[in-house]
């Protein structure tokens, strides 16, 4: 069957080799000149299965308002706020009231997290890839007593899924990582023991080259203007080349994996897909004192800040901003970023040279991601992912391709469907 994929950042490129090596014939449509260039190239840099989470978190409401008004607050709002964001804000406070619904979709997120480490690592053993990836852990540190009794719960949650965590002291903590050596709040952390790291845009592309050599078809620098349909079936899709004439791909299957500009693509279909682009920022720099830097991942709750180490660079990323499409960088949010490191790991890099960036995270008002069939027999839905994309990917690759061949998919998707905005 020949499928087209739409969307060639970490979720198109990882389903495009999970359907050639499934025997299918792949077409893969990209609007950048490379593959992971846009929300795949500068995030936070940790796989974490077993810290993904509902975007839609009833104890987050009431912390929201005043992280908006504190400069180092890790939630931002653009004023005047435009009417999608004060939409999708509603829409996530619906969802967050929504008895149960917190608890169910974060099983059914952690639940496909441990899927996702599994072929993430299979996938691993099977291709040499270069992106500075490992799996050395995540630790989550606590800056209050407060958020060391709220990771005692949720070591109990992960207990009962059978994932691996700890619950570190202090002394434990700055063994585990001893470049740790700043004066940033800390009462302990949890530690997920087999979470990993890597670069995701270095990923992307080196996956993509596999994919190419496997006879996967890559067009890049092409826009998707429109999908082709009757009732039953999508017959094929529109797209541009940069200065070119529109051209018609025909195709017996589309996957759209266009993150933040896929409900454009499937609302004249008739389904809408509330995915609003949350706005977050990252600086990238060469560590100049390796001893100095984090092992691997380190959340610092204090400021909301991930540091993660990748080879002989830094990647420090936060905030979750409601600004539509605005890729400006405002020195405030980078300044917070830098404060976060050295907090935690003073002297490691000269963070006044840092690579700064900013992208958009495809986020769902519930939480969780869309994956499954979409309104037409052929259409299949793989986006959405928010926060959890480079996390989520693999695994996300693995179950809709087992739809598409017709398979039971290896972990429940009914927090995943694409029409549950509509029901």
């Amino acid at each position: 069957m020949h499928i087209a994929v739409v969307g060639g950042g970490v979720v198109g490129v990882t389903t495009a080799r999970e359907l050639i090596r499934r025997g299918h014939q792949v077409t893969l449509l990209e609007r950048h000149d490379l593959a992971g260039n846009e929300t795949s190239k500068g995030n936070a840099a940790q796989r974490s299965y077993g810290v993904v989470y509902p975007w839609a978190d009833p104890s987050m409401v009431f912390k929201a308002l005043p992280w908006l008004f504190k400069t180092d607050g890790p939630l931002k709002l653009r004023v005047p706020p435009s009417v999608d964001a004060i939409k999708f804000m509603f829409a996530t406070l619906r969802y967050a009231w929504s008895p149960g619904l917190f608890g169910l979709n974060k099983r059914a997120m952690l639940r496909l997290g441990v899927h996702s480490r599994e072929r993430f690592l299979a996938l691993e053993q099977e291709h040499d890839l270069n992106f500075d990836g490992d799996h050395k852990g995540l630790l989550h540190l606590a800056s209050s007593p407060e958020a060391m009794d709220g990771y005692r719960e949720i070591h109990d949650l992960l207990n009962e899924l059978g994932i691996a965590s700890q619950l570190l002291t202090p002394e434990q903590v700055r063994a585990t990582e001893p470049g740790m050596t700043g004066d940033g709040p800390l009462y302990g952390a949890i530690s997920y023991d087999t979470d990993g790291t890597g670069d995701c845009h270095l990923f992307s592309r080196a996956l993509a080259q596999v994919c190419e050599q496997q006879g996967v078809t890559f067009h890049y620098g092409v826009e998707v203007e429109r999908l082709l349909f009757d009732d039953e079936k999508v017959n094929g899709i529109e797209y541009r080349a940069r200065g070119g004439e529109l051209a018609t791909l025909e195709a017996d299957a589309v996957v759209v994996c266009a993150g933040c500009w896929s409900p454009q693509l499937v609302r004249p279909l008739g389904l809408e897909l509330p995915i609003y682009p949350v706005k977050g920022y990252s600086l990238t720099v060469p560590l100049s004192d390796p001893d100095k830097a984090p092992a691997s991942t380190i959340h610092d709750d204090n400021l909301k800040v991930v540091s993660t180490r990748l080879g002989n660079r830094l990647r420090a990323t936060g905030f979750v901003e409601l600004a539509d499409f605005n890729r400006d960088i405002p020195e405030a949010r980078i300044a917070t970023i830098k404060k976060s490191v050295r907090s935690r790991f003073p002297g490691c890099a000269d963070l006044e040279a840092a690579e700064t960036w900013t992208g958009f995270r495809p986020m769902t008002p519930d939480g969780p991601a869309i994956i499954g069939r979409g309104p037409r027999r052929n259409l299949f839905l793989n986006t959405g992912h928010g926060t959890f994309g480079w996390t989520l990917s693999a695994g996300s690759a693995s179950v809709i391709a087992q739809v598409i061949d017709g398979e039971e998919p290896a972990v429940s998707l009914d927090a995943f469907r694409p029409g549950r905005f509509q029901e």
